[in-house]
């Protein structure tokens, strides 16, 4: 099948394009301009350029705008904050359909800095109006498509734990990763910490601002990394396109570790995805636990043929936004709904029960239960049981209980 095979990373700043295998990679400014005189669309420095020379209205932050459900007037027209995105998307994946003389769009992968339920309808809705088929759209969080970059490379990198530092115009995060090998499936734990020390980029215009932005860099460093062993380190972000302002950060960086400069690091992980998602068979046998999946494991106990199985309800690892999922139980000699949450550590496993209150009182095994189970975020669970009755002798009240459940 042809066409391409891109990895987008969509920020409020940039948005970079990789396609694997292909040495040309893009990085345009997140804004969007229309002609005053015609009907002209430009984004990036190209929009800068025409609203500079007067005949463009340029609109920035358009992930946000399409968030908030906002609208910007451009001309005398109105437009939605999706429409605007869409519009973006469009003229950015024109950049590798030009270079590479590909009118289709085979596997598109998006990179966003929060995994939002929302953003990935945004996306996947624009994606579809562009010609892409719905399966081969996915979206995935930084700390996703860090993972996959980084587990694309030689095991030597990622044979321990991996730090990075994103520098920004958004701000400063630290991302770290570690490979846990088990007896059944390695699994890959990345976490980021949002850091209060970051900084206004303009800062390092000046060598006082340098030093300050060194000092600052150097005292997370010391903070995050003291006593860890480290395969790597990885450096991406605008920040640090230049590094001479950081000399003491250098140094303290490269004491016994490997330490890497990567722009467009996310872009490249998202199409290292994209490629995954293409293969007939798994061929990434890892499980990743990061924004945007779940960490911990929901079963259920059920009684089947004489003999007690366990029903799993979802997988750590599993993505939970859009996951929906539904269990018909008939009760015996039970008065609720027991859940068992295996989280990453088995010690800390646990069992929650909901109470059929309110459910009519009926004898054993003359009720059925329609459990349906859907995730706020890789750390809430909402469960609503639905009393479905017992076939003509016992109607169906769809009486409902609602709880959230904390994993």
């Amino acid at each position: 099948m042809d066409g391409l095979v891109v990895g987008i990373d969509l920020c409020d700043e940039y948005t970079q394009v990789n396609c694997p295998e292909k040495e040309e990679a893009w990085t345009i400014p997140t804004v969007i301009c229309r002609n005053r005189n015609a009907d002209e669309w430009y984004v990036g420095e190209e929009a800068y350029a025409h609203t500079l020379k007067g005949d463009g209205i340029i609109v920035d932050k358009l992930v946000n705008l399409a968030l908030r459900d906002g609208t910007a007037t451009l001309g005398d027209v109105r437009y939605e904050g999706k429409e605007l995105l869409r519009l973006f998307l469009e003229q950015v994946v024109c950049f590798p359909k030009t270079e590479y003389k590909e009118k289709q769009i085979r596997q598109v992968v998006f990179a966003v800095k929060k995994m939002e339920p929302k953003l990935n309808a945004l996306l996947r809705e624009c994606a579809v109006k562009m010609g892409v088929g719905e399966k081969r759209i996915q979206v995935v969080s930084h700390s996703e498509a860090y993972i996959y970059y980084i587990l694309n490379q030689k095991r030597e990198i990622w044979n321990n734990t991996v730090g990075m530092f994103d520098l920004s115009e958004a701000g400063l995060r630290y991302y770290e990763m570690k490979v846990q090998r088990g007896m059944k499936k390695t699994t890959v734990v990345a976490e980021y910490e949002e850091l209060e020390e970051g900084f206004n980029l303009d800062i390092l215009d000046t060598a006082s601002g340098g030093r300050l932005a060194d000092k600052i860099l150097c005292s997370c460093a010391e903070r995050l990394m003291a006593r860890k062993s480290y395969s790597a380190v990885f450096l991406t972000g605008k920040g640090f396109l230049k590094w001479d302002w950081a000399a003491e950060f250098m140094k303290l960086l490269c004491s016994k570790r490997r330490v890497y400069m990567e722009q467009g690091l996310f872009a490249k992980g998202a199409a290292c995805k994209a490629v995954e998602c293409l293969q007939e068979e798994d061929a990434f046998p890892f499980t990743c636990i990061c924004e945007g999946r779940l960490r911990t494991t929901v079963s259920m106990n059920v009684l089947h043929r004489g003999q007690e199985n366990p029903v799993t309800v979802a997988c750590a690892g599993d993505t939970w936004y859009g996951r929906v999922s539904v269990i018909d139980v008939i009760p015996d000699h039970q008065d609720r709904i027991d859940f068992i949450m295996t989280p990453l550590d088995s010690k800390k496993k646990k069992t929650v029960s909901i109470p059929l209150e309110g459910f009519p009182k009926r004898l054993d095994r003359t009720m059925k239960v329609q459990i349906q189970v859907v995730f706020l975020d890789e750390k809430t669970m909402e469960v609503t049981l639905t009393d479905r009755g017992f076939g003509e002798l016992f109607p169906a009240t769809n009486i409902q209980i609602r709880q959230e459940v904390m994993l």
